[in-house]
Order: structure tokens, then sequence, then C-alpha cells
């Protein structure tokens, strides 16, 4: 059984709360960062910002990383020709950060690594300095995926998803 204060909290804030934290403005900018950053490796980024887990997780005291996990497949990160999708996850009620890699990339890549990145992430968001977090894990993860999957001369990223933050 959830907590009365947990629930509280998750219902408490909504869409206003995610744009307050990522107006329009630092939205484009990040977006354009992930476009930037897709031109020279065949990887996929995808953010998602939500203000609070829906009823029908904190009803099964479900965790965030069980709710990245679901919006992974919800946005079909998983669904890339070389299974190279990253999902970076913020959820404002709890502070919570989340990064899901597809297989492509994960296997390439030790936790140790997704560790550094979600604390760099960790430490700009406890300043409420949410775009500047995101933005370095952006260029983090750019970083991962030109090692392990960049483009070859000549080769383009057909761009399989879309670039755009999904603010929810």
């Amino acid at each position: 059984m959830p907590s009365l204060s947990r629930i509280l909290k998750h219902r408490w804030l909504d869409e206003t709360d995610s744009a307050r934290a990522l107006d329009d403005a630092a939205l484009s900018r990040l977006e354009a960062q992930v476009a930037a950053s897709e031109k020279q490796h065949s990887g996929e980024i995808r953010l998602c910002v939500e203000a609070g887990l829906p009823l029908s997780y904190l009803w099964r005291d479900a965790t965030p990383r069980q709710r990245a996990v679901t919006v992974f497949g919800k946005l079909r990160v998983w669904d890339t020709e070389h299974n190279n999708g990253v999902l970076i996850y913020l959820l404002l009620a709890e502070r919570a950060i989340e990064i899901v890699a597809d297989r492509g990339l994960a296997r390439h890549v030790p936790q140790a690594q997704w560790d550094a990145i979600l604390a760099g992430m960790r430490d700009a968001f406890r300043s409420g300095r949410f775009e500047a977090g995101l933005s370095q894990a952006i260029a983090a993860v750019d970083g991962l995926l030109l090692r392990h999957f960049p483009l070859t001369a000549g080769e383009a990223n057909p761009n399989e998803l879309p670039d755009r933050a999904d603010r929810r």
C-alpha cells in the first residue's frame, strides 16, 4: 500500500510544474542538442520529463525505474535498427532520474558509466538546474553513442524517433 504522502506529492504536481522546470525555450534548446547529436552517430535519444506518476503506478507502489521502462516502450525508444535508443527520464515529484538504454548500447556500457552520468544530473537537479542536468546527460550519452555507433563517412542517421522532449 503506497503512503498517503507519496500519493499527495505526485497528485499535487502537474504539467504546469513540468513547464516551470523546463519552459518551451529550454525544451527547444535540448531538442536542438539531441538533433545535432544524432547527426554524428546512429543512436536515438529521447527525453521525458514527468511531473508525477499516474495514479495506477502509485496504487501499486511502482518505482520511477518501472515507469521509465514503460515510457521507454510507449515512446518506442526500443524500436531502432541498431537497438541503440536511450531514454533520459526525469520524475519531478521524486526528483528521480533514470536512463534506460536499449540492448545494443547497454551491452557496451558498464553500470558505473551510467551511474556517473546520473550523478552529474543529480548534482544539477539538486540546485534546480534541470536544463543543465539534462544537457550534461545528452552530451554524455552522445559520447557513448559516438564511441560505439559512429556514422561512417557519407552515412546519415535516418532519425528514427522524434527529437522533441516529452513533457507530461
